[in-house]
């Protein structure tokens, strides 16, 4: 009969979970400057070099901790690769879209994607796996909702950077869902990128075949072309993409999710401040109502996750009737 683990020990798996899901999150929200530093790669060529590389460090890491008997199960296994064939996709337009963002000085924007994630997620949860909202997640979903709407009016253009990471994020959340704990970080990583590689293969030989001498920055593969630093930082495009992955699934196996919920708010916040105070992006008066707004509902979204945990907690020190 084996003992449960000693509060200590949970204190001690919680305080390293925590740790992991920050790391994470982290590293996410300092993305937007390593794609800065990559320039002047485009960011079609950086989406193609981030699949590409992805897929050999995956391979790598399978074969260092002998998992291929566990990718070829996957493999084998048809309704899991076609959820990971959509998921592939959904993540394929994310890469692209956040790369392009950054590439064109949105950086402010995609934050404001990664802050309304977690409210687009609870709405698709809603509508595809017939969960019930409780009634603060539903304010929060309206005023969310208002928060979009003063964006595109007030500040002139629809927000279809920040809805298209939010949403296609949020597709893949829920499509990772459907998989469940069948696939690990690393086997499904290594599959959807695979499903992308033709592609980003294809868009490599577009780009190479689009040469122009490298001091016009117009086009051509730029991998090698800028010195050793840009070399280096281009050539760790799979271990940037993979890295946060993997330290993510460390803290989610460690901490329960509505921890983990409550620490996804550090990447949009440290991509808000390398936009706004790095990159000195335009912050006009109807763009902070709109993130003010934004954030109310994010307040809100935190007071109901918090009241849920405190909920739970208590349920679980209540001692069942014999």
């Amino acid at each position: 009969m084996t003992r449960p683990p000693s509060t200590k020990a949970l204190k001690e798996q919680s305080a390293s979970g925590l740790a992991y899901s920050l790391s994470a999150y982290g590293l996410w929200g300092i993305l937007p400057g390593y794609f800065i530093l990559l320039q002047p790669t485009g960011p079609f060529e950086i989406v193609a070099w981030r699949v590409v590389l992805s897929v050999a460090f995956c391979a790598i890491l399978i074969s260092v901790v002998r998992g291929w008997r566990r990718t070829g199960t996957l493999l084998r296994d048809r309704r899991v690769m076609a959820w990971l064939a959509l998921a592939a996709a959904f993540i394929g337009v994310n890469w692209t879209v956040f790369v392009y963002a950054t590439a064109t000085d949105q950086v402010v924007e995609a934050s404001l994607g990664y802050f309304i994630n977690p409210i687009i997620t609870i709405l698709l949860g809603v509508i595809f796996l017939r969960e019930r909202m409780r009634p603060l997640q539903w304010t929060a979903v309206g005023i969310a909702f208002i928060a979009v709407l003063v964006l595109a009016i007030g500040h002139g253009t629809f927000p279809w950077v920040a809805l298209a990471l939010a949403f296609s994020f949020g597709f893949y959340g829920l499509v990772k869902n459907r998989t469940g704990g069948r696939v690990d970080a690393v086997s499904g990583l290594a599959i959807e990128t695979a499903y992308l590689t033709p592609i980003a293969v294809l868009v490599l030989i577009g780009v190479a075949l689009s040469w122009q001498p490298v001091d016009t920055h117009g086009a051509g593969i730029t991998l090698g072309a800028f010195g050793v630093w840009h070399t280096i930082a281009l050539s760790l495009a799979g271990v940037i993409t993979t890295v946060p992955l993997l330290l993510f699934a460390a803290g989610v196996r460690r901490l329960p999710l509505s921890y983990v919920g409550l620490t996804q708010f550090l990447a949009p916040v440290l991509q808000f401040l390398t936009g706004v105070i790095l990159l000195g992006e335009p912050m006009p008066l109807e763009r902070w109502i709109g993130f003010g707004i934004v954030w109310v509902a994010l307040i809100v979204l935190v007071i109901d996750m918090v009241r849920a945990i405190v909920r739970n907690r208590r349920a679980a020190d209540v001692p069942e009737l014999t």
